[in-house]
């Protein structure tokens, strides 16, 4: 009864302190905050509908701006008018942007979930040897022959299955011993360079033609994807992304420290061990098909995080935003910088992510992230 009364009076005198001024200021600000965060999504969601736009209408059949969305509602509604553009943009171009969107946001949640789970500001699919799973995958299948499956995407599921296995040395480490951060960051790192040496000793044996193929995927593309990928994509990625938002509040709790989520109900070792293995599967489905593309999940939180804040509830769908935005601005930028010829949106990804990256390290210098 007496901490009851407590309990009231603190509250009565926080909803009574400071003027009326003051009062207002701080709803202004709050105001202004909410403003800030809804502008930047908005501003993210709009950028991605231009470049989609634009990147459907660039290629050797050019199609105006307008026509790209014309052709998608006539497409949609059954009604079309011009076969010609309605075969060019809906089985040719609209995949890859569609992909594309996919690919971003995905790689950016994942990056917001790793860095939340792990209070890493480093973390993203490369540090859990996602990646370097994935490559190995794929070297074995394309300079080796070795294939799980066969067939047309034999590639593909080799680089899905094997980016899966560093998740799963992972978990048997962490049982070993406990999923506590340094345990899965140290495992991740171990298995990437176990992973990354296998690959040096699988291309020292590689034809010229093999090499070539191994180089074009592992610097990560969005040519050549169809409604078959798309699809297969979007059943681990939308899924996947509406997961991690459902625990937002859970990373919330994680990312004050392990003691703290532990006293507030958050069984830690469990949950970071699930989180891991969703981002996984996520991150799994989008590199199979597209190869490696770097920075989108390092620094795609941190951007958004500048103004966002750091709760995750909101900080997810933003970075998706911008991921998404970020992603399919470079792959515009590869198809006409050196047109006809095209450059890897890997490539561009990184020219684009590091001077940001280096000015986000500049910027926080010695207040941390």
């Amino acid at each position: 009864m007496v901490s009851g009364d407590l309990v009231e009076k603190a509250v009565d005198e926080w909803l009574g302190s400071g003027s009326d001024e003051e009062r207002d200021s701080d709803l202004s600000e709050y105001h202004r905050s909410v403003l800030i965060k809804c502008v930047f999504i908005g501003v993210c969601v709009l950028i991605a509908f231009v470049v989609a736009g634009f990147a459907i209408s660039i290629g050797e059949y050019e199609i105006s701006f307008t026509d790209t969305y014309i052709r998608i509602w006539e497409h949609i509604t059954g009604n079309v008018t011009d076969t010609i553009e309605d075969g060019v943009v809906w089985r040719m171009r609209l995949p890859r942007v569609i992909g594309g969107v996919l690919a971003g946001s995905a790689l950016a949640v994942c990056g917001v979930a790793m860095q939340s789970m792990l209070k890493n500001p480093l973390a993203d699919t490369y540090t859990t040897g996602i990646s370097s799973g994935a490559s190995l995958g794929a070297t074995l299948a394309i300079c080796a022959g070795v294939t799980i499956f066969g067939g047309d995407y034999s590639v593909v599921v080799n680089a899905f299955l094997f980016s899966l296995v560093p998740m799963m040395m992972i978990l048997a480490v962490s049982k070993m011993n406990n999923a506590s951060v340094t345990t899965i960051i140290m495992a991740g790192i171990a298995v990437m360079y176990l992973f990354n040496a296998c690959n040096t000793v699988l291309k020292l044996w590689a034809t010229d033609e093999a090499l070539a193929n191994v180089y074009s995927w592992s610097v990560g593309s969005l040519t050549g994807l169809m409604w078959d990928d798309v699809t297969v994509m979007a059943a681990f990625v939308i899924p996947g992304m509406v997961l991690i938002q459902l625990v937002s509040r859970q990373l919330n709790k994680l990312t004050m420290g392990d003691e703290c989520a532990r006293s507030l109900g958050v069984d830690v070792e469990r949950f970071r061990l699930a989180c891991l293995l969703i981002t996984s599967l996520v991150a799994a489905s989008v590199v199979c098909f597209t190869g490696l593309i770097g920075f989108i999940g390092l620094v795609c939180p941190h951007i958004a995080r500048m103004f966002i804040g750091s709760d995750n509830r909101l900080l997810l769908p933003a970075s998706a935003a911008f991921g998404a935005a970020l992603l399919l601005v470079a792959d515009v930028i590869g198809r006409v910088i050196i047109s006809p010829n095209t450059l890897q949106v890997g490539v561009v990804t990184a020219f684009i992510g590091a001077p940001i990256f280096l000015y986000l390290v500049v910027k926080n210098k010695g207040s941390g992230w």
